[in-house]
């Protein structure tokens, strides 16, 4: 098996978190998906991340705050997993509830891993 790193973009869920249902449902959908790759042995662990952050750039290594990115490109959290292929990390995002947000984008990549 190979790991794979989801890195999930967009899904503003800004909307429904003005709901504390809605919110509550969209959460179990996260926890179920998490849940069901733990018992298939496929998960590794997962975060969000913070809107906040800081960036180095270049040679001259210049410092700012960050990212400043549109909704769409900003990274909100990752999840590491285990599938034999990219066909098979594919198969496993498309259950990721982040793309129940029309603009919910999972990027999908490969560890890896030093000998």
């Amino acid at each position: 098996m190979k790991e794979y790193l989801f890195l999930f973009r967009g899904g503003d869920g800004s909307e429904i978190q003005h709901s504390p249902e809605k919110w509550k449902i969209h959460m179990d959908r996260w926890m179920e998906w998490m849940n069901e790759l733990a018992t298939k042995n496929q998960f590794v662990s997962a975060q969000p991340l913070t809107a906040t952050g800081m960036q180095i750039t270049g040679i001259k290594k210049i410092v700012s705050d960050g990212p400043y990115l549109e909704g769409k490109e900003y990274v909100g959290g990752y999840l590491v997993c285990l599938a034999e292929n990219y066909h098979a990390a594919v198969e496993i995002a498309r259950d990721c509830p982040i793309l129940e947000f029309e603009d919910g984008v999972v990027e999908i990549r490969e560890i890896k891993l030093q000998k």
